[in-house]
């Protein structure tokens, strides 16, 4: 349910200088020289990028058109839909191979995480849920195939996902102990305790929700990604939970950001708006101390790599991702 934004389009620095007040202090951790300007040392755009191409190919062939051919192509509709940034399976590759794993163990897991983060989003998006009609500049999959079709679509990916890890691993790179694990992962980030539970809230409201529903919708798909890969590549027990902890705070981040973005375009009148729903730390909280819960995060997902330092530069694009969810420093230029 994060990372599901259409790709930017403004390439400016988002948070600037940070105010603090006495109702809402912020607590500043010293981040290491190593960790503070390591990202602006890589070039995640080409490297994400061209992992783009390699994923929407897999997924391509990962779900092809057949009988019932509607539901397939409600199914496609969502994976395959332009625009979408692929956040979740590039960081499950970064993660593998940040510990010497091999791409190619990891790009049947990441595939199944776009599907489950589409079945999520298709699921989200329907009348009695968010009731969006819109997702990524397009008619969402309900509007374009009917409530029942996107229903079906999304129950669907969830089964092809797990599926498509055990069917395509290879066997010879990743022990089946590990695969377990994985599908463990996956299962208890998108169920009663993880994403389902933040949609339940999100649903329900009250006036303490917000903090439970950004980090069950928008960091549990972060912090499954990041786990999935360190597991796929053998990470230990230690580092599962620095990228545990990782993904939890890059995921809520892009979500805060995405969050100001939108409240700066649209004004005051839309935060406003908002306030009564309760669903963002924008709308809860206002702009400025949404920015300092954004910068906090970037804080906290930075520390946790600074205990991966050991493995060099393969820690370079995780770091990356950081700054991007926080600044937004580039636009993909994407075949759709």
């Amino acid at each position: 349910m994060v990372f599901s934004t259409v790709l930017t389009s403004s390439p400016h620095v988002l948070l600037g200088p940070i105010k603090t007040t006495t109702n809402s202090p912020i607590i500043r951790r010293t981040i290491r020289c190593s960790s503070a300007s390591v990202s602006t040392q890589f070039d995640l755009k080409t490297y994400w990028t061209s992992l783009i191409k390699e994923i929407d190919q897999k997924l391509d062939e990962a779900v092809p058109i057949q009988y019932p051919q509607r539901i397939y192509e409600a199914m496609r509709y969502s994976v395959l839909a332009k625009g979408a940034k692929r956040a979740p399976p590039v960081m499950c590759v970064a993660a593998c191979e940040l510990f010497g794993g091999n791409r190619l163990a990891a790009f049947p897991t990441a595939c199944a995480l776009e599907m489950v983060h589409a079945a999520s989003l298709i699921h989200d998006d329907l009348p009695c849920m968010d009731d969006d009609p819109s997702r990524r500049g397009q008619p969402s999959n309900h509007t374009v195939f009917g409530v029942d079709m996107a229903i079906l679509a999304g129950d669907a990916l969830f089964p092809l996902g797990f599926r498509h890890i055990v069917s395509h691993t290879p066997t010879d790179l990743v022990p089946e102990a590990r695969l377990l694990r994985v599908i463990a992962e996956i299962a208890r980030a998108v169920g009663s305790t993880g994403m389902a539970a933040g949609q339940f809230l999100d649903l329900e409201g009250g006036p303490n929700a917000v903090d439970f529903v950004q980090e069950k919708k928008f960091g549990e798909m972060g912090q499954c990604s990041a786990v999935c890969g360190g597991i796929l590549a053998g990470a230990s027990d230690e580092e599962i939970q620095r990228l545990r902890k990782y993904g939890q705070a890059v995921g809520v981040l892009y979500q805060v950001v995405d969050d100001i973005r939108e409240a700066k375009i649209a004004g005051e009148s839309k935060v406003d708006e908002e306030k009564k729903k309760g669903k963002s730390y924008v709308s809860v909280y206002g702009v400025e101390k949404a920015m300092e819960v954004a910068e906090e995060l970037r804080s906290q997902a930075k520390e946790e790599l600074d205990g991966l330092m050991k493995y060099g530069d393969r820690v370079l694009p995780l770091y990356s991702f950081v700054d991007y969810a926080a600044d937004r420093g580039f636009t993909f230029e994407l075949q759709v």
